[in-house]
């Protein structure tokens, strides 16, 4: 069977901008002086390290990019070590918030403008990111991974997939889908 094989990697990037658009209203909030929902804001981690670093990026890192180079593209100085730097650049942002909201959790003040910057400049970096990877990178890697190769690309992310804790994907659209409801909520 071959397919588009960056679909699944776009279905997933929408899941991401929903909790984004998610992480954006409350960043903005606390910015604006709004006490830091700690609580919030380590869930907001937990799907950013466990959905989209872990499981979402390490099928790009693993399979994706490794197709792209295994087909021509150099690792360095290339559209795929453009997008590894971005991984790490939110990596070291999401380590930051997460310091910043566990201080809060633990009652320290003083770190709501922390969460706020590190909150923005983390989900301005991811959204520009998936933006060059949907409408570069992934076309770009459609054209230059042969179709005849596309079968083990998909074939990787399944079992990507599968090596994920049973229930593990509907938890994180469960979770992004409660929080968006909250969203809408008026603030109290």
């Amino acid at each position: 069977m071959t397919g588009n094989i960056t679909d699944r990697l776009i279905d997933e990037h929408r899941l991401i901008l929903r909790m984004l658009t998610v992480l954006e209203k409350r960043a903005l909030r606390v910015a604006d002086g709004a006490a830091p929902d700690a609580e919030f804001f380590l869930a907001a981690v937990d799907f950013i390290r466990n959905y989209a670093d872990r499981f979402h990026h390490a099928k790009e890192e693993d399979i994706l990019f490794a197709a792209l180079v295994a087909n021509g593209m150099p690792r360095e100085h290339s559209p795929v070590a453009a997008m590894l730097l971005e991984h790490e650049e939110g990596r070291a942002h999401v380590r930051a918030l997460e310091a910043a909201a566990l201080a809060v959790q633990a009652g320290e003040s003083g770190r709501a403008r922390e969460i706020a910057e590190h909150a923005i400049a983390y989900l301005e970096l991811l959204r520009e990111h998936i933006d060059k990877e949907d409408h570069i990178l992934y076309p770009l890697a459609e054209r230059l991974i042969p179709v005849g190769q596309h079968e083990a690309v998909l074939a990787g992310y399944a079992a990507a997939a599968k090596r994920a804790p049973a229930g593990f994907e509907e938890h994180y659209r469960q979770l992004v889908a409660r929080y968006e409801a909250a969203a809408l909520r008026p603030a109290a």
